[in-house]
């Protein structure tokens, strides 16, 4: 047996209303609410740091980082 997700279709109001109240970020798609991982100064950091290193050693070529 395959168990499949309960996904409630929720309004714009009702998500604007939910997202007011809470603690984490949270995504609205065509009625559905998607959670947004978090991101903090740290992993911010890191992340800016190696796109910045990674991209700089592409420069001379005709690849390019996303």
């Amino acid at each position: 047996m395959i168990a499949t997700p309960k996904l409630n279709y929720i309004t714009p109001d009702e998500y604007l209303e939910m997202e007011e109240k809470s603690e984490i970020k949270h995504e609205y798609i065509d009625g559905y609410v998607y959670a947004l991982a978090g991101a903090n100064d740290p992993h911010v950091t890191i992340a800016s740091n190696a796109f910045t290193m990674i991209r700089s050693h592409l420069l001379p070529s005709r690849c390019k980082a996303w």
